[in-house]
């Protein structure tokens, strides 16, 4: 599966596997049956309980009152990704969701950007466009994406301590470094992330990158070798979050 490698705000790099194309299409379809749903409640509902079709109305009136009973369908990817941060029932269903490639906060305007193109990339294509352009692209990115500056990546992965912030400590334990509290769960996940990965590739100038990282931002002076000081900041860490 593709990876697509995230610049956060904290200056530090995060891998993230990218969705599939079948959990993308799994995601369409099921929020296709959602919107399918409401449609077929809203004209037995409305349309056919209410009898609104034996209203005296003219064309126009009735019209109108079709387009606003129908906006939810209209922008219902627009407004979930918006108020789920990037996510619709389909996305949550099947763990995937929009994120920003350049590490920044995904905005209305880049949700607005995707929702656009999908006239082109969806509906005037049969999803033709947009499937032959996740095809192409190495990170599965729709036109919508690429013009969004987005991707869709998969929340799925083989949790376990190692992918969290969380450090088996012992009871005795002895924190070192008190001004680890600076920092946001957030922030130390990102830590943890980002020193695994390095060890794992032997990629000394990230870790040195993000010792000096640490340093700035908590005013800790390190001690003994790069991956204990580092592996002690996350425990530390551990230790006064878990009081």
């Amino acid at each position: 599966m593709p990876e697509i490698s995230i610049n956060t705000t904290q200056n530090v790099n995060i891998n993230f596997n990218v969705a599939s194309i079948g959990a993308r299409l799994g995601a369409y379809a099921t929020d296709l049956a959602m919107k399918f749903c409401y449609i077929l409640f809203i004209n037995w509902a409305v349309i056919s309980r209410l009898g609104l079709g034996e209203f005296d109305l003219d064309n126009w009136s009735l019209m109108s009152i079709y387009i606003i009973f129908y906006l939810p369908v209209t922008f219902y990817s627009l407004v979930q990704e918006s108020l789920m941060e990037g996510q619709t029932i389909g996305k949550k269903l099947f763990s995937i969701k929009v994120v920003k490639i350049d590490g920044y906060q995904a905005s209305f305007i880049d949700y607005l950007t995707r929702w656009v193109f999908r006239l082109v990339d969806i509906l005037g294509s049969a999803c033709l466009v947009g499937t032959v352009s996740i095809i192409a692209s190495k990170i599965h990115q729709r036109l919508g994406d690429i013009a969004a500056g987005t991707a869709v990546i998969t929340l799925k992965n083989d949790i376990n301590i190692s992918h969290t912030i969380l450090e088996n400590i012992a009871e005795d334990y002895q924190p070192v470094y008190a001004q680890v509290v600076r920092f946001s769960d957030n922030d130390m996940r990102i830590i943890k992330e980002t020193y695994l990965a390095a060890r794992k590739n032997n990629d000394y100038q990230t870790m040195n990158k993000l010792i000096q990282k640490i340093e700035q931002v908590s005013g800790i002076k390190r001690e003994g070798s790069d991956a204990k000081f580092i592996s002690t900041v996350i425990r530390d860490y551990n230790y006064y979050t878990g009081q």
